[in-house]
């Protein structure tokens, strides 16, 4: 719990190091940032691994590891702390040695196996995991191998994830135990908790990825980070599972093998969704300080002008922005009709996330009126080209509701030796008018591509 007169929560995570980064004290670290903790280390082993392998164990003198923990909780206070890879029994009672000494609140992740196989808690170890850890454990964390190493237990149903987790509290001591359902199967992935004698179920949609390496460590280390800011163990627990969620969702997609979870992901998209929110509503404002220049490229289904978050977070159209209503001419001028909101384009999302599929620092675009005028200016200001013969497009697509515009850029994007262009355009089929696309970095980049052929055109 946050101490009187503290700013900022402490947390502490006594844990390996993962030379990959993506689990390990490095997972901790971040978690403890993304949720506004400051974080600090007790380092118990080394280890050489990568997304596919640990190559090399070194454990730290015990001594070590206790000196590290007595040296922050003398000066910065210690208001929760997490376990992570304790490899030998020294180092456990070590450990178990200084959080008795301290009384600070603990989560235990019993890290025993690697994402890669490898074992990381020796043989000798696991009796004094269970003497001398996790009867000081205001939580303990396992997934399903660990509870039914611990238990002693088949866990193949919820109802054998709740013998499991009251045998473990029951039986050894801890005060709140967690069986987490990432390794079991169904459609939610399903955490079993159970405290004070009561069972309670967390649930989130199970994510197929394989980007997970570091889920474990990021979990334990959020609910050590809200146990910190003072909060109860029901609501640390529901703020981790709704931060490891989003972790995991975001996963990184680097190494050959299991890439790691993006615990920075809980940060990372409030910032980007307002940068992208930012740099929209600057260029709305450059489009209509513009606008008797502008109302001349409006077509007659109006402009819209979108940006996408980045890759890594852009999934759907409903992560990229653009204007509610559309910009609209207003006698002789331009008007956005609304501020900008997320998932409020569709059509033009749809050709920025097709453009991202193969230039991702190709985030925003606009459409504007298509007339061979302005396809002739655009050539002359030397701006790449290309287009898409909507006749051609085959019968399944056109049955297939909003998939034309992703196959049209497509088309356009592979005839241009696979490189996005400035420009896309189409020459309109039935009932559809003809239409030009502008890509560019972000909104204003295309705003200002805009004016650029607006300018050019009242010439």
């Amino acid at each position: 719990m946050l101490s009187k007169g503290k700013i900022i929560p402490c947390a502490l995570t006594i844990a390996g190091s993962d030379s990959g980064g993506g689990a390990g004290i490095q997972a901790d670290l971040k978690t403890f940032a993304a949720l506004g903790v400051h974080g600090m280390v007790a380092l118990t082993s080394i280890t050489a691994q990568n997304t596919c392998e640990v190559r090399a164990i070194f454990d730290l003198p015990p001594e070590m590891v206790e000196a590290q923990i007595d040296t922050v909780a003398e000066d910065l206070g210690v208001d929760a702390a997490k376990t992570g890879m304790l490899s030998n029994s020294d180092i456990i009672r070590a450990v178990a040695r200084a959080v008795k000494r301290h009384g600070f609140p603990l989560v235990v992740d019993p890290v025993m196996i690697a994402k890669s196989g490898a074992p990381l808690l020796r043989p000798e170890a696991m009796d004094a995991l269970i003497k001398e850890i996790i009867p000081l454990a205001t939580v303990i964390t396992p997934n399903k191998p660990e509870a039914e190493k611990l238990s002693g237990l088949k866990i193949s149903s919820l109802n054998d994830a709740k013998n499991a987790a009251k045998k473990i509290s029951e039986e050894y001591g801890a005060k709140a135990v967690i069986v987490k359902g990432g390794h079991m199967t169904g459609d939610e992935s399903i955490d079993i908790l159970y405290y004070n004698g009561v069972f309670r179920e967390f649930k989130a949609p199970r994510i197929e990825t394989k980007n997970t390496h570091g889920t474990g460590c990021s979990f334990s280390a959020a609910i050590a980070a809200e146990l910190a800011k003072g909060k109860n163990i029901l609501d640390a627990v529901r703020v981790a599972k709704e931060f490891i969620t989003l972790a995991i969702k975001f996963g990184l997609p680097v190494g050959k093998g299991f890439g790691p979870v993006n615990p920075m992901a809980w940060i990372a998209i409030p910032a980007e969704k307002y940068h992208v929110l930012s740099n929209l509503r600057l260029a709305i404002k450059i489009l209509e300080e513009h606008g008797e220049l502008v109302s001349k490229l409006i077509p007659e289904v109006q402009m819209n002008i979108a940006m996408s978050l980045p890759k890594l977070y852009a999934k759907g159209i409903e992560d990229v922005a653009g204007i509610p209503g559309r910009i609209v001419k207003v006698g002789n001028k331009i008007k956005a009709s609304s501020p900008p909101e997320f998932g409020a384009s569709k059509h033009v999302a749809k050709a920025i996330l097709k453009a991202m599929e193969y230039n991702p620092a190709i985030r925003a675009a606009a459409n504007i009126k298509y007339s061979d005028e302005i396809l002739n200016i655009i050539k002359r200001l030397g701006f790449t080209i290309s287009f898409y013969d909507r006749r051609k497009e085959p019968p399944e697509i056109k049955a297939k509701e909003g998939a034309t515009i992703p196959w049209g850029i497509d088309e356009a994007i592979k005839a241009c030796g696979r490189k996005v262009p400035d420009i896309i355009y189409h020459l309109g089929d039935w009932g559809k008018e003809p239409m030009i696309i502008i890509f560019g970095n972000d909104a204003i980049d295309v705003a200002h591509k805009i004016i650029k052929i607006a300018k050019e055109l009242k010439k």
